[in-house]
């Protein structure tokens, strides 16, 4: 009997999903388990395997197109044979499906270091300077070496706004309009969710914001003299592993703010663990991978761990369990010179930190008038679940923690 792989339903908001690749053909026979289907869903992407042996008597879906839950992916069975569904399939692909998203709780996941593209020096350079990211192309050369032509065409690929600024963009989903000029860009994969879970959060929660000035000349004297010592461990030390290991001890101190909110139920739902989002920009919008039990790890650990998923994500590689479980976020705009923000809520957490641009600025020291670091800090939190003053204390604690970051030394080991 033929079997209908219907896209399953596994849960964590998950309502449907992109084809990506599709790794056989009609006519292909596969074996169970074989990997079928890249998916995007929930900003990662997942490699779907056979739920049966066979023949792939029919696909459904095109590469690029949407699934909803439910829906038929793909047909298997022997030649002449009509497609039938067959319910006990589900829950053997739901499991597996499932287990990616989730992940071990208890323990942090192991990263896989991603395998870089093979490229000259110069066409690297060649991609820095137009802007794009070659670890998203696939090379033309000898075996698959991204070459300078290649870099071309992915820039070529790629609409300027009237203000200049490059917007990257799938190539097959943008329509420009020969009378008006205008280029209309659906909102699909990546930006689509970006854009459904920004637009919940604004309308579902109401957020207060806190913001305020962080003398940080200290911490930038220590990261200065402990980077030298941590390249030795392999870790490329910056300002964000100690902005984390703050932000925990804040946490620790005041609860409230690594919590969820079961709108449902009306309750404030403390979390347990402290596990850290940090907004990450990609060429395909942001995401947020999640460092997992940030209170156990060092400064070095977390570090090392940034830099992995970071990568990770901009490459796509990302798995849904780096994803899933984080409960607070912070978000790094000052790497790209902005000096405040006012950033969004990841729902269902209850609030997101945007630290900013490190500038030379007067401060007071001793009732002396100095020329010190400065770095701006925003919260955003729900005010369901706390009130402005608890925010300033908890604001104040993370601000403590960063003015004297020999309190966080010990976290170096």
């Amino acid at each position: 009997m033929a079997t209908d792989f219907k896209f399953p339903d596994v849960g964590e908001g998950i309502h449907e999903g992109k084809i990506v690749k599709w790794l056989v053909k009609e006519g292909d026979v596969v074996k169970s388990d074989q990997p079928l289907v890249e998916v995007e869903t929930d900003k990662a992407v997942v490699e779907l395997p056979s739920p049966a042996a066979g023949k792939i008597l029919k696909i459904t879906h095109k590469e690029g197109e949407s699934v909803k839950v439910g829906e038929v992916l793909v047909s298997i069975g022997d030649e002449g044979e009509k497609a039938t569904a067959v319910s006990p399939i589900a829950p053997s692909i739901v499991s597996k499906i499932v287990e990616a998203v989730k992940g071990p709780a208890p323990v942090a996941p192991v990263l896989e270091k991603p395998k870089r593209v093979l490229a000259a020096p110069a066409t690297r350079g060649l991609a820095r300077e137009l802007g794009v990211n070659i670890e998203t192309i696939k090379g033309t050369g000898p075996a698959g070496r991204v070459t300078p032509e290649d870099v071309k065409n992915a820039a070529s690929r790629r609409v300027v706004s009237r203000e200049g600024a490059p917007i990257a963009i799938k190539e097959e989903k943008v329509v420009v309009s020969t009378e008006t000029g205008e280029t209309r860009i659906p909102l699909s994969g990546l930006r689509k969710i970006i854009a459904d879970r920004m637009s919940y959060s604004k309308s579902h929660i109401p957020d207060a914001v806190g913001m305020d000035l962080v003398n940080v000349t200290r911490l930038v004297a220590v990261r200065e003299r402990e980077k030298a010592n941590a390249e030795k461990t392999g870790a490329h030390l910056t300002y964000l592993p100690f902005i984390v290991k703050a932000v925990v001890i804040g946490l620790k101190k005041y609860p409230k703010f690594n919590a969820n909110f079961d709108e449902e139920k009306q309750e404030i739902v403390l979390k347990p663990r402290f596990n850290v989002s940090i907004a990450v920009d990609t060429p395909d919008g942001l995401m947020a991978p999640v460092i997992k039990d940030a209170d156990r790890k060092s400064i070095i650990d977390i570090s090392k761990e940034i830099v992995q998923l970071a990568e990770l994500s901009r490459t796509r590689k990302i798995k849904l369990e780096d994803l899933q479980g984080g409960t607070f976020t912070i978000t790094n705009v000052g790497s790209v010179g902005s000096m405040f923000s006012v950033p969004i809520i990841n729902p269902p957490q209850v609030a997101i930190m945007g630290v900013h641009r490190i500038k030379d600025m007067p401060v007071v020291v001793d009732g002396k008038i100095k020329i010190g670091k400065v770095m701006g800090i925003s919260l955003a939190f729900d005010h369901r679940v706390a009130d402005g003053a608890e925010a300033t204390l908890f604001m104040n604690e993370v601000m403590k923690h960063l003015e004297e970051p020999e309190l966080l030394l010990i976290e170096m080991i």
